[in-house]
């Protein structure tokens, strides 16, 4: 068994142009104040983190985590979530997801993703610099438009979409590999690895890979009424980064898992902050404490109601208050009575 690490939080929804969320050491500073010991951060936010420079420059990052430890936080992993979505991307998407990609890349899908497959490979290294041992990153998506099948699907485009997709990944984890990083995929509605299944299909594909770890988030599996805490059986040796983001699903006569195209406030599945949905956290902490997750408990916060600032400092009190501390002896130990071969064999009837 082991105790997780926490609380942590993912910057992402946080960066922004006003103090504090407009540079690294103010955004750090307001992390510990909230009650963090990590923040997770989004390699593509420059008011926060030159992913060039911390790609190339040890110096660097050695500075950035000299910022991050004097505001008494650490840094738990980069993110490559836009970018890895970048690496495989189906045309119906290639103009909103164009946003992600660097202004001179626009427009030209075979540039994006080269820069894309640049990007998380720079992340890699990254990673390496400051110490860290996994990356979270999303796989992206050819077969998402295909989820349904109607019309019915043609025999092999699945399997041609998740083959090009292992084909588009396997050197960069190659590139993980040589880092000693795992990327963490966010199992995640939208990419291709969205549930259990389509993860086994593209890690089959790039040969078990041992750097194509999860990264779980049980509010995406609220919403796709799929069970989490068996996922967490089946899954724990895979599992290497850990969000810890609420949500609920209430199904009506009017709609249910699709939404009916509406706003997350009007869908019957959305996004809550930590603590007010219906996940269960604590089956779900004490199954990581059970199986020895070795990572973070990171707390991402995505609510259709609450304000950000008041979710965050909810969300360290309660993950901090799941987290447990792992016993290091057995409750009945008062009464053990010792033990030697030989009495285990006489209890036995082995011994005459």
């Amino acid at each position: 068994m082991r105790t997780i690490k926490g609380p942590g939080i993912f910057l992402a929804q946080f960066a922004g142009d006003q103090a504090p969320f407009n540079s690294w050491k103010s955004i750090t500073r307001w992390a510990a104040d909230c009650g963090y010991v990590g923040v997770q951060v989004p390699s593509w936010d420059s008011r926060l983190f030159d992913l060039d420079q911390a790609a190339a420059s040890k110096t660097y990052c050695d500075e950035i985590l000299g910022i991050a430890h004097s505001n008494g936080v650490a840094i738990t992993e980069l993110s490559t979530h836009l970018q890895g979505q970048l690496v495989a991307v189906h045309p119906a998407y290639d103009v909103p997801f164009d946003g992600f990609a660097a202004p001179q890349v626009r427009g030209n899908p075979q540039a994006r993703t080269e820069w894309a497959v640049d990007q998380v490979k720079k992340c890699l290294t990254a990673s390496k610099n400051l110490g860290l041992n996994a990356m979270a990153t999303f796989s992206g998506a050819l077969a998402w438009p295909y989820f349904y099948p109607w019309p019915q699907r043609p025999a092999g485009l699945i399997e041609t979409a998740f083959d090009e997709l292992a084909r588009r990944w396997r050197p960069i984890l190659d590139h993980a590999e040589s880092c000693g990083v795992d990327c963490c995929f966010e199992i995640h509605p939208g990419e291709d690895l969205h549930d259990g299944v389509t993860y086994e299909m593209f890690w089959e594909r790039t040969g078990n890979h041992a750097r194509a770890c999860m990264l779980f988030d049980p509010s995406h599996y609220v919403l796709q009424c799929l069970d989490y805490r068996e996922h967490i059986d089946i899954y724990h040796e895979r599992i290497r980064m850990f969000h810890v983001k609420d949500a609920e699903f209430n199904p009506t006569g009017r709609q249910g898992v699709y939404g009916g195209y509406q706003s997350w406030v009007n869908r019957a599945g959305r996004f809550r902050s930590t603590g007010d949905g219906q996940v269960d956290f604590t089956s779900i902490f004490s199954k990581f404490a059970g199986y020895g997750y070795r990572g973070w408990a990171i707390v991402e916060w995505e609510c259709a109601l609450k304000h950000p600032e008041d979710g965050a400092r909810e969300g360290a009190k309660f993950v901090r208050e799941h987290i447990i501390r792992v016993t290091e002896k057995a409750f009945d130990d008062f009464a053990g009575t010792g033990t030697d071969d030989e009495t285990n064999r006489r209890m036995l009837g082995l011994s005459r």
